[in-house]
C-alpha cells in the first residue's frame, strides 16, 4: 500500500487514517491480529519437498509444514547478473554506495538499461567526470510504451546529458569483459550494435551491474522444482497462476510476471493486487468448490450492454491489469433461447478456456491498441480517431472497453468502445447504442455479425 493511502478493506469497516512508512509494520501487525491470520514471524523457509501426494515444507529453526497445496510470494530476492567474464569484480545496485561523493571525478560504468541503472546514473551526475550507461537493447519510455517498468520520467535526466553534450553517454551494446587492473580501476571490452560490431576497450575507476533481480528457487528440492523462463528470472505460470511442471505450487505477487512481462502491470502492486484475488478465487473454485462470484441480469442486449457500461465506468482491476484480466458474461439456456446470463467479475483472461455452452460468452477487457507502443504519443502529425466516431474506434491507439463473443468453432468477434479522454464511456449514442446494438446481434439466432 503506498505511502498516505488508505486501505479500504480494513475489517470491521473501519477505516485506516493514512499511514506513514515508518508505521507501516505496525500497521500491517495490527491489521493480521485483527483479522486473526495465522503467521510465522522470523522463519525462513529453507526447502520445499514432496510429501504423500502433496508439500513438505521445513524451515531454519526445523519446524515442518505439510501442506495440499504452496503459494510462493517470496518476490525477486536475488541480483540478476548477467553472465559476462569478471562481473564478479563489479558492484552491483543494492551494495554501491549511494553518497555521491564518493564518486567524485571517477569514470562510472553502469550495466543496464532500466530504472535502476538511470536513477544511479542521476543519482552521480553532479559529482562523476564521466558517466556511460550500457546495454543491448533500446532506450525504451515508460510513457510511450504505457508499461510502468520502462524508464520513468523521474530518472531520464541523465538522457539530456548524453544528448546536450555533458560528456556522459548511452552505450548501445554488449559488455563483453570486465577485466579488473592492478590499481583497481577496469578495463571493459564493449561491443557496440549499431556500428558493425566494432568492439572498444574502455577504461573507468567504477562498474556498478544495475541488471534487475531474479527469482530465488534454491529452497526447491528436484522433485518441485518449478520450471523458469525468461532467462530463469520468475516461474512459467498457468493463467491460474500455477507452475507449470508442479501441480499444486502457485505464486502470488510480483512473482506472477511472467503472465504479461514487459507488457502488463503483474509485478507491481497496483496490478498484482488484482491477480492475487483472481488468485484466491481461483483456488475457491477448484479446491473448495465455491464457484467464481457472480451476479445475474437478464440477457436482453439492453441489460448487458448497461452491466458492461457501468462496470467499465468503475473497475479498478480492469484498468489496472489491462488485456490480462476480464469480466466475462455467460449466458445461460438451451443454445436456442437465453433467459439469463451470469456476470463474472476479473477472472484472468488466459483462463476463459473454450467458449462456453452453445451461444458461447463475451469477455471484457481493457486494451490499448495494437503498435501503441511504436506510436509516440506527442506527435501531433500520427492521427486520432475522433472521440464520438464509433464506426472506427478499434482504431483506437489508447485504452478503451473491448468487448468480445467467443463461440465454437470460431474466431472471437470484437466489438471496440471508442477511446475517451476522460475515460467516460456514458453517452447513450456514442458508447450504449452500439454496443447494444452488438449485443443484439450476437444474441440473435441465428447470430448475426
Amino acid at each position: 500500500m503506498p505511502a498516505g493511502r488508505r486501505h479500504r478493506g480494513d475489517p470491521g469497516g473501519r477505516r485506516a487514517a493514512a499511514v506513514p512508512v515508518r508505521d507501516r509494520a505496525r500497521y500491517l501487525e495490527d491489521f493480521a491480529h485483527a483479522c486473526g491470520l495465522r503467521i510465522a514471524y522470523d522463519s525462513r523457509v529453507v526447502r520445499v519437498g514432496r510429501q504423500d501426494g502433496g508439500f513438505r515444507v521445513s524451515d531454519a529453526s526445523g519446524r515442518t509444514y505439510a501442506a495440499r497445496r504452496v503459494i510462493v510470494a517470496t518476490g525477486v530476492s536475488l541480483p540478476n547478473i548477467p553472465p559476462v567474464p569478471g562481473i564478479e569484480a563489479a558492484e552491483t545496485y543494492g551494495a554501491a554506495p549511494t553518497d555521491p561523493s564518493g564518486y567524485l571525478n571517477q569514470r562510472v560504468l553502469i550495466i543496464g538499461k532500466g530504472n535502476s541503472a538511470f536513477e544511479t546514473a542521476d543519482n552521480l551526475m553532479e559529482t562523476a567526470a564521466v558517466i556511460h550507461v550500457a546495454g543491448p537493447h533500446p532506450v525504451r519510455m515508460a510513457w510511450r510504451t504505457h508499461f510502468v517498468g520502462r524508464l520513468r520520467a523521474v530518472n531520464n535526466n541523465f538522457l539530456d546529458t548524453y544528448q546536450l553534450k555533458s560528456q556522459n553517454a548511452v552505450l548501445d551494446g554488449d559488455v563483453k569483459r570486465i577485466e579488473r587492473q592492478a590499481d583497481g580501476t577496469y578495463l571493459v571490452t564493449v561491443s557496440f550494435a549499431r556500428v558493425n560490431e566494432v568492439t572498444k576497450d574502455i577504461p573507468y575507476d567504477r562498474v556498478i551491474v544495475c541488471t534487475g533481480f531474479r527469482f530465488d528457487a534454491s529452497i526447491f528440492a528436484d522433485e518441485c522444482r518449478p520450471q523458469l523462463v525468461i532467462d530463469d528470472r520468475f516461474p512459467a505460470l498457468t493463467p491460474a497462476y500455477e507452475s507449470v511442471n508442479v501441480p499444486g505450487l502457485y505464486v502470488a505477487g510480483t512473482l506472477s510476471q511472467s503472465r504479461d512481462f514487459k507488457r502488463g502491470t503483474s509485478g507491481f502492486i497496483h496490478g498484482f493486487r488484482y491477480g492475487v484475488r483472481a488468485l484466491h478465487r481461483v483456488m475457491e473454485s477448484r479446491h473448495h468448490a465455491v464457484p467464481w462470484p457472480a451476479r445475474e441480469l437478464p440477457a436482453d442486449p439492453a441489460a448487458l450492454a448497461a452491466a458492461v457500461i457501468e462496470r467499465v465506468n468503475r473497475t479498478s482491476a480492469l484498468w489496472q491489469q489491462f488485456a490480462t484480466l476480464a469480466d466475462v458474461i455467460v449466458l445461460d439456456g438451451d443454445g436456442i433461447r437465453s433467459s439469463g446470463a451470469r456476470y463474472l467479475e476479473e477472472v484472468p483472461y488466459d483462463l476463459q478456456g473454450p467458449p462456453i455452452g452453445d451461444r458461447g460468452h463475451f469477455s471484457i477487457t481493457l486494451e490499448y491498441g495494437p503498435d501503441h507502443d511504436r506510436i509516440d504519443p506527442f506527435d501531433i502529425e500520427v492521427g486520432r480517431i475522433g472521440q464520438n466516431d464509433s464506426a472506427r474506434a478499434h482504431e483506437g491507439h489508447y485504452l478503451h472497453p473491448v468487448v468480445r463473443h467467443h463461440v465454437p468453432g470460431e474466431p472471437p468477434v470484437a466489438h471496440h468502445i471508442t477511446e475517451n479522454l476522460e475515460n467516460e464511456w456514458t453517452s447513450p449514442e456514442v458508447h450504449v447504442e452500439p454496443l447494444r446494438a452488438f449485443f443484439a446481434r450476437r444474441t440473435a439466432s441465428p447470430v448475426t455479425a
